[in-house]
């Protein structure tokens, strides 16, 4: 049986709280919290949408790469996209979902445009715009169909369009500086809303539905992509409320981000190397080219493995991507984010070659949902990063991520409405002791900063059996020290939820004992699919589930609900 973790972090009796209702809350603010939001509004319900802090910040502001769409039948298609990304995510895909993602791309792309968004044309260089979507094409794809907007800023575009159409409805309302502490339950098991932190005052907001999308757990890693506030609270939440979670080993890492010291880790979009960039070693040999036939376009994992294992030799002082080939002007056109962020860094990359180290991020794994968003929890939807679809399987086909929150947070929006309508919204009596009240003292920095180093070394782009047991040791530790220590602060809340994800991811990893997709093994480096096509289902006080992909019932247990 597994550790039992605290249902309640934080001590508070709701009839003592102040509250606020609202038929759907929304938590995050990222393309898949907007489009949650708008559809639940549109249907005629009243609206919350919540930020932990700035509403403008999150992964999709950051997202340079793009989003994947195939618009037209020229040489391309839906169930072409879609074979892409069963391919990539070897064996674990729900391909109904995938099929039905890849279907929908057109119309979620339609939607952005009447809404004002605006994507790059083919002959933008010159200025002589077609009036047709460039698409560029990007590891993984068989066609070029990867749309983007202001060059290496697709993110940022679509977050403003459907921020600026959430904004101006009449039904919406938004709050930031508030921090999720607990989802809360009814004595039935039903989600009812959410225990936050704003101002320093807790507060119980409830609601008929509420829809997770909170993004991923990155910054559990010392080396990550992510905003800083990627660091797994609504996984935890859902986890302690009784949600199941689903294939937290398999994390995404990125192999090109700026490496600097002092530097944060600024994303290089795989776009560039699609442009032609080549990765090199501080001899200029592409060594790539001795690791796979497709070099600088072989998925991220098998990239990020090559750059760790080639930094291993002795004589290797550094992994580089080189532009200096490639024509400038047409860089700093098409990547200008990128080309400023180097320049404002003493990099000119006419010049110089750029100092690369692969980072954690995009987390696969996360709370487990139907193809409508609904998790294990009756009124607790989920969509984006946070959430585990099966859309991406084992590891996630370039530009998918800003589609999925797309289609899913419209979808988890729409289910969540038809929910709320069912139900009027009223304060529930409901009291928690919490924890923390033990003696001694914590230094949360320090603590921090030991996960992230650990998680980092021991559980990530290379793992193996001896070093996944002693990291989760020593995690299942800290956070049981944690735990009795006081916590009343957000970023020691926060630290509690980047230890229990953490400690959650460890024990996946160590259980699959194969290696598929972001998941990489050192002691075992094959496949399996006979033992371990297989999905990873935990929940708070069980122990874990494996359901085999394909059958309907999983192997050793009972679903642990949610579907998919």
């Amino acid at each position: 049986m597994a550790e039992p973790a605290p249902r309640y972090l934080l001590p508070f009796d709701t009839y003592r709280l102040p509250h606020h209702l609202t038929d759907v809350l929304v938590v995050g603010t990222g393309v898949a919290g907007y489009s949650a939001a708008l559809e639940a509004a549109e249907r005629g319900q009243r609206v919350m949408v919540m930020a932990k802090g700035d509403p403008k910040e999150s992964n999709t502001a950051w997202a340079q790469g793009g989003v994947a769409a195939v618009l037209d039948s020229d040489g391309d298609s839906p169930a072409l996209h879609a074979s892409d990304t069963i391919a990539v995510g070897q064996g674990l895909c729900d391909e109904t979902l995938v099929g039905e993602i890849a279907g929908e791309a057109r119309d979620r792309i339609d939607a952005l445009v009447a809404l004002g968004a605006q994507f790059d044309e083919e002959g933008a260089d010159s200025g002589n715009g077609t009036g047709r979507a460039a698409r560029g094409l990007e590891a993984g794809h068989s066609r070029p169909r990867v749309l983007h907007a202001r060059g290496d800023a697709t993110g940022a575009e679509i977050r403003d369009a459907l921020a600026a159409a959430v904004t101006a409805h009449p039904r919406v309302v938004h709050w930031g500086d508030a921090y999720l502490v607990d989802l809360l339950t009814d004595p039935d098991g039903r989600c009812r809303g959410a225990l936050v932190r704003s101002r320093g005052h807790l507060r119980a907001i409830w609601a008929g539905a509420v829809v997770l999308c909170t993004g991923g757990y990155g910054q559990v890693y010392r080396e990550t992509s992510n905003f800083a506030g990627a660091t797994g609270d609504g996984v935890a939440a859902a986890f302690r409320a009784g949600a199941a979670l689903q294939d937290l080993e398999f994390v995404q890492f990125h192999p090109t981000t700026l490496y600097l010291a002092g530097v944060p880790r600024l994303l290089i979009t795989e776009a560039v190397r699609g442009e032609g960039a080549w990765i090199v070693d501080d001899t200029g040999e592409r060594f790539l080219l001795g690791e796979d036939e497709r070099a600088e376009l072989a998925p991220r994992d098998v990239i990020s493995r090559a750059i760790m294992r080639h930094l291993e030799r002795p004589e290797i002082t550094g992994v580089f991507l080189d532009l200096k080939h490639l024509d400038a002007d047409h860089m700093v056109r098409r990547f200008p984010g990128v080309v400023g962020s180097c320049r404002n860094h003493g990099l000119d990359i006419a010049r110089d070659r750029i100092p690369i180290r692969p980072a954690a991020h995009y987390t696969i794994g996360g709370v487990r949902t139907d193809h409508q968003g609904a998790t294990a929890l009756p009124g607790l939807y989920a969509a984006g990063e946070v959430s585990a679809t099966g859309l991406h399987g084992a590891n996630r086909l370039a530009s998918n991520s800003l589609l999925e929150g797309l289609v899913m947070g419209r979808r988890a929006g729409e289910a969540a409405a038809g929910h709320a309508s069912q139900w009027t919204v009223s304060p529930v009596g409901l009291r928690s002791e919490g924890t923390g009240s033990g003696p001694g003292t914590m230094d949360a920095d320090d603590l921090r900063a030991s996960l992230k180093a650990i998680m980092w070394r021991e559980a990530g782009i290379q793992r193996n059996g001896g070093n996944l047991t002693g990291a989760l040791g020593a995690v299942g530790a800290w956070e049981g020290f944690a735990r009795r220590v006081s916590h009343e602060d957000t970023a020691r809340l926060t630290l509690l939820n980047m230890l229990c994800v953490a400690r959650l991811l460890t024990a996946s990893a160590l259980q699959r004992e194969e290696s598929r997709g972001t998941h990489f093994r050192r002691d075992f480096p094959e496949r399996d699919d006979d033992a371990w096509r297989v999905r990873i289902i935990q929940r708070r006080g069980a122990d874990p589930v494996l359901e085999r992909v394909g059958e309907p019932e999983p192997v050793g247990g009972t679903t642990a609900g949610g579907g998919a």
